[in-house]
């Protein structure tokens, strides 16, 4: 299964892998919102597990086209400086939940029909299950 990679840059995605940015100090937090990835394999399934702690199930959208899988939210908390609540101001905040997509190329061994999708203490895992792989009958064939 590989990833899908958006280049919105002007300059080549190779730039991406040599120079890091410091996410805790970026004004445009769009990419620290990104939540991390997990993709595992075994006999049966593939299954992607994302980080997305502090959502709601409701929050994502998860869709299937042309064999990509995309896995989005549009939860847009209000960015307050301010903890209303306790009545406290923010010197630093970085919790940052925000609008997400990722996608994925699923391989032509998944059913797409059977996917399930379970959120459970801030991950969200999708499992893939792979159709069955007929091996073809060896058959001999006598001459007469």
């Amino acid at each position: 299964m590989k990833v899908v990679k958006r280049n919105d840059f002007w300059f080549p995605s190779i730039f991406d892998e040599f120079f890091t940015e410091n996410r805790l100090d970026v004004p445009n937090y769009e990419n620290f919102s990104k939540p991390a990835v997990n993709i595992s394999e075994n006999i049966a399934t593939f299954v992607v597990d994302l980080a997305v702690p502090g959502l709601k199930k409701e929050h994502f959208a998860i869709e299937i086209e042309k064999d990509v899988l995309k896995v989005s939210s549009n939860f847009a908390p209000k960015r307050d400086s301010a903890d209303t609540k306790n009545n406290n101001q923010f010197t630093r905040k970085e919790f940052s939940y925000g609008k997400f997509t990722r996608t994925f190329t699923l391989p032509e061994t998944v059913r797409v029909e059977d996917i399930k999708a379970e959120y459970t203490d801030g991950i969200l895992s999708i499992t893939l299950p792979k159709k069955e792989v007929q091996e073809e009958v060896k058959k001999m064939v006598e001459i007469s």
